[in-house]
């Protein structure tokens, strides 16, 4: 009498599914069902399966492709081929006997530092560098000095106070050289609708 009873209360098969319920697969009255997951769902895991093997097996063992960490690497490379690499990875440092502390006198570096002013500074100090946000870099005026060690100092670190970004994390030693060494051949060019001078005016020590 208690079996059949049992029987009533947790029958073996769905009425609403017709599935059959797990055996003792039961808790605070919510029981399985013992029915099989939908093919479609059943392809997907199988798949995954297949291509999680396939893919360990590609990159991590036989190493036939490029991981994503180098993958950002061979972008930021092809978007900055100039920079220079240092660390670990084989990456090869090539040889740089660059004199940083003098500006460039190149027409090839004076144009790639024009191309960098325009992309990267115009937006505070115009494309002619009379000034908008940022000072005018046409006049003698400097407000954190005007000499060439002082412009790539700024532009490395900074002036975080007055809203000038450090670029020293965004464009690479050889680059900061070139937009410096431009920006000193901005000076006396007069271009239009200049800012005011700031700061004090630089003389050049002999």
């Amino acid at each position: 009498m208690e079996e059949n009873k049992n029987k009533e209360q947790f029958p073996d098969i769905d009425p609403l599914t017709n599935d059959k319920f797990v055996p003792e697969h039961e808790f605070d009255g919510i029981r399985e069902l013992a029915n099989n997951p939908p093919w479609w769902l059943t392809f997907i895991f199988i798949f995954s399966m297949l291509f999680a093997y396939f893919y360990l097996a590609k990159y991590h063992f036989y190493g036939d492709g490029d991981l994503p960490s180098q993958e950002y690497e061979n972008e930021m490379l092809a978007a900055n081929p100039e920079e220079e690499e240092e660390g670990a990875g084989g990456i090869v440092i090539e040889a740089d006997d660059t004199d940083y502390s003098v500006p460039l006198a190149d027409a090839g570096g004076l144009d790639k530092g024009a191309k960098i002013f325009k992309t990267n500074c115009a937006v505070c100090h115009l494309a002619e560098g009379q000034g908008l946000v940022g000072p005018n870099l046409t006049d003698e005026y400097w407000i954190h000095g005007g000499s060439f060690d002082d412009i790539t100092l700024i532009i490395n670190n900074g002036v975080v106070e007055k809203g000038m970004i450090a670029w020293k994390g965004q464009l690479s030693k050889k680059q900061i050289h070139q937009v410096a060494s431009y920006i000193t051949t901005l000076q006396g060019t007069n271009p239009p609708n200049p800012k005011a001078p700031e700061g004090e005016k630089y003389e050049p020590m002999e």
